[in-house]
């Protein structure tokens, strides 16, 4: 199967110039930051009903009008971002349907580094007749589709204070319903390659911090993003997980699961939360699709590990030994049959980080990734490690 996939990004002051500045304005290096509130909030955080409302300065920046060639039914949203004590943001989107109409604008995350002055949220109830939000994706239907998209972002500072937000990359992946699609070899670059990704299973840590989603039994995404952020030479200090009990292994994946929380969706596992989570140690991320590993393969060539997302029954992924609705692993390399070799943090369900490196046949982990996510993918990187070049440089989907 393939699909429709377009992403935009902004990430320079020209590109951020191209959008609508409403209190917001871009510094010399290029981010953008709240400079002049133009209106104020009261924002009463529903996941911490004992602290009173608080009052925040507010200022918006809106992206022009993203065009696509294609009529789509999902839009997905990723950032990077900085939040001084104080601040936060508010990601949202508004498409724009076949017939001209515009939607109403959809909040896809209400996100701060930290759970200190707000719980990290997605917004859930906006079901209406244009488009549903899932968690951290706007639904749109085949029949009414969005041919365009609009993406804002509201930065937000305790009222009379003088922080600011800084976002330093905004990425939208927009995708159409899949077309069935012929598979297309593995780039030979790709072949026999595998990278030096570290292997954590977040299996060792069930039972951890069931105030974060029932401890490792759920904690895929956080445990993936630190394997990759890893690989980087990446991550937080000692200092940032002191709060992590000495006595459990690999203490920075219960950080990182407290710091990828979803206080709405009770989970970890939040795309865009788990790129700007990653994205605060000094790498690029983003949340895109891909069209099979035919694409994941250029990435393997490249130098850089992936984290994908997928679903499968027991006897749909041999080798794998456990059946999920909802899972992500890294992608680390091919081997020189054309297969992938993953860390899988389920770890075939045993408790050892030794359990996580696995190869799985390329088929059968294609399908668990298109059919459920339809390539949901998390790039991670650093500035100066180059994207390779597009499969379709026409519609580029990184």
């Amino acid at each position: 199967m393939s699909r429709d996939i377009a992403f935009a990004s902004w990430s320079t002051g020209p590109a951020f110039a191209s959008g609508k500045h409403d209190g917001t304005a871009t510094s010399e290096r290029g981010d953008l930051r709240l400079a002049v509130p133009t209106g104020r909030r009261e924002y009463a955080d529903p996941h911490r009903p004992s602290r009173p409302a608080g009052d925040y300065d507010e200022a918006t920046w809106t992206s022009p009008e993203v065009s696509l060639g294609f009529g789509a039914t999902e839009v997905i949203v990723s950032w990077n971002a900085d939040t001084p004590p104080g601040t936060w943001l508010e990601v949202a989107v508004s498409a724009t349907l076949a017939d001209g109409a515009r939607t109403g604008w959809y909040a896809l995350g209400r996100w701060a580094e930290t759970d200190t002055d707000i719980m990290p949220t997605s917004v859930g109830g906006q079901d209406d007749a244009d488009a549903c939000v899932a968690v951290d994706c706007l639904q749109l239907t085949d029949e009414r589709p969005a041919v365009g998209y609009r993406v804002r972002v509201v930065l937000l500072r305790r009222a009379g204070s003088d922080a600011t937000p800084v976002v330093r990359l905004l990425g939208a992946a927009a995708s159409g319903p899949p077309v069935p699609s012929a598979t297309a070899p593995v780039p030979e670059a790709a072949l026999g390659r595998v990278l030096d990704v570290p292997t954590y299973s977040q299996q060792v840590h069930r039972g951890e911090y069931p105030e974060y989603d029932a401890g490792g039994q759920s904690w895929c995404s956080p445990t993936s993003v630190s394997m990759v952020l890893a690989h980087w030479g990446r991550g937080p200090s000692p200092d940032d997980y002191a709060w992590v009990d000495a006595a459990l292994p690999d203490r920075f994946i219960a950080h990182a699961a407290r710091h990828t929380f979803d206080h709405s969706f009770q989970g970890a596992g939040n795309w865009a939360f788990n790129a700007a989570y990653a994205a605060r140690f000094g790498v690029r991320a983003f949340v895109t699709r891909l069209r099979g590993i035919e694409e994941a393969a250029r990435f393997v060539a490249a130098g850089i590990p992936l984290v994908l997302s997928v679903a499968f029954t027991e006897d749909e992924l041999d080798g794998a030994g456990y059946h999920t609705q909802g899972h992500l692993l890294v992608l680390a390399g091919i081997d020189a049959d054309g297969n992938v070799v993953c860390n899988d943090p389920a770890s075939h369900g045993q408790p050892s980080n030794g359990s996580v490196r696995t190869t799985y046949d390329r088929a059968q982990l294609e399908r668990a990734w298109m059919r459920t996510s339809g390539g949901v993918t998390y790039v991670i990187h650093p500035p100066d490690v180059p994207l390779p070049e597009p499969a379709l440089p026409e519609q580029r989907n990184w």
